[in-house]
């Protein structure tokens, strides 16, 4: 079922692997001018637009966009006891990591009297996408909020899909959740012009307050809401243009077949899009992993879409030589999700370099991440681990330096920033300098006084 890629008895260049490898692409670019006229409409007419992309995508119009608090209330009290054990459970879990998360100022005195402060201050307002469509979402209103929350955000507000089969408003589940946070401002919005509206916000919408317009957007979406995003990112601040969904498999001999198969099944049920990707260096384990994902894949309830995951070029298994080559592959693919099982697992995950986030051994699996482990399921996607991390308390907060010098400190670098002017010929940034000190004056600069 899984295609294999036999790297075996040579040692691939990262440029050879990165053409070699399974990879899942979403063509973004190709959606911009399907999705640039409703950013531009909905920037232009605000909440009218909105809705009438809503009924055109989600066969619905809510009654407001922003969602009543009753409304939000009432989802909460009908919450299913079990569902909300469960989000309460992995909202402390999920606190209690990004709590600790948030970077502490830091000031250094670099000279008598020079002082440098790098002082962190929380994003105004955010909006946080939570996505609708082949599944609900709770758990991505808490990887989105709670970070948010712990970093200090002042204001933010949740945008998710209205439902025509819920009065119009987003799913029950999502408000509940958004409830348990306290999040109190929820817009029954979604897609392209979701992300247009809380970049662009609307101050005149009929029957309801002015929406007012975020500074930061954050959350998963289709193809649809990135490359919405890509197009306000010169308005608004945005966590990352996500790809389709991933999980890389480094393992060894001593990994169960079983677990390794449902783990890759369990990523390939998001979308048909989603890459799920073995390595290793056991052909028996690569055979056998294989049987069990076609026996298996089968009895689940997105069999269809399991199966179009699985087979699709995105999926497969990598053969290597050994470990270590392993480890070259997975550093080389990046993955959103990287899963170790292999003999030494701690050893071996201390040396990967490249990954969203990293699973060690047989009892830390991808869903624990997407739910409760207490880390964060909002990753790099499409190989861009590379450079970039995944949704967290730093993402919504930016760093300020501030520079307190005095008379004396100022003096002392005086000349050395006046030659660097004169340097760079730009001998005003110099004169700048002069001008607060008469003894450093020179004779031109009191012909211009």
């Amino acid at each position: 079922m899984l295609t294999i890629t036999d790297l075996r008895g040579r040692t691939p260049s990262t440029a050879e692997l990165r053409q070699a490898l399974p990879r899942g692409a979403a063509d973004v670019d190709s959606m911009i001018p399907t999705v640039r006229p409703v950013v531009d409409d909905v920037r232009e007419r605000g909440v009218t637009a909105a809705n009438e992309y809503s009924q055109r995508f989600d066969g619905v119009v809510p009654a407001s966009v922003r969602v009543p608090a009753d409304v939000i209330a009432n989802a909460a009290q009908q919450l299913d006891p079990q569902i909300r054990e469960a989000l309460d459970n992995s909202i402390t879990r999920i606190r209690a990591f990004h709590s600790a998360q948030r970077p502490s100022d830091v000031s250094v005195d670099v000279v008598d009297g020079g002082r440098v402060t790098e002082k962190w201050i929380p994003i105004r307002r955010v909006g946080l996408y939570v996505p609708g469509g082949n599944a609900v979402y709770p758990s991505s209103v808490l990887m989105n909020v709670i970070p948010a929350q712990e970093a200090g955000v002042e204001s933010l507000v949740v945008a998710s899909p209205p439902q025509a089969d819920n009065d119009g408003w987003p799913h029950p589940t999502i408000l509940a959740a958004c409830h348990l946070l306290g999040v109190d401002e929820v817009w029954a919005v979604g897609g392209g012009q979701a992300v247009a509206l809380l970049a662009y916000g609307d101050d005149t919408p009929e029957g309801e307050g002015a929406l007012e317009p975020v500074d930061m957007i954050t959350g998963p979406g289709n193809i649809f809401v990135t490359a919405a995003k890509r197009l306000c990112r010169s308005v608004v601040g945005i966590d990352s243009e996500a790809g389709p969904t991933e999980i890389a498999i480094l393992a060894d001999a001593t990994a169960d077949p079983v677990a390794v198969a449902y783990d890759l099944i369990s990523q390939a049920e998001h979308d048909v899009m989603a890459a799920s990707v073995l390595v290793t260096d056991c052909v028996e384990l690569a055979e056998s992993v294989d049987a069990e994902v076609t026996k298996r894949y089968g009895i689940t309830r997105n069999a269809d879409r399991v199966r179009q995951a699985l087979e699709g070029s995105q999926s497969g298994i990598v053969l290597v030589d050994d470990i270590e080559a392993g480890l070259r592959v997975v550093d080389a693919y990046a993955a959103e999700h990287l899963e170790v099982h292999t003999a030494n697992s701690v050893e071996v995950a201390a040396r990967v370099r490249n990954a969203g986030a990293i699973f060690v051994g047989s009892y830390s699996p991808v869903p624990l991440g997407d739910y409760c482990a207490g880390s964060n399921h909002v990753l790099p996607t499409s190989g861009t681990a590379r450079h970039s991390s995944g949704l967290s308390t730093h993402t919504f907060v930016k760093s300020v330096h501030v520079i307190e010098y005095d008379e004396a400190a100022l003096k002392g670098v005086a000349n050395d920033v006046v030659t660097l002017a004169d340097a760079e010929l730009l001998p005003a940034h110099g004169e700048a300098i002069r001008a607060r000190f008469e003894d450093l004056a020179t004779d031109e600069d009191t012909k211009n006084v």
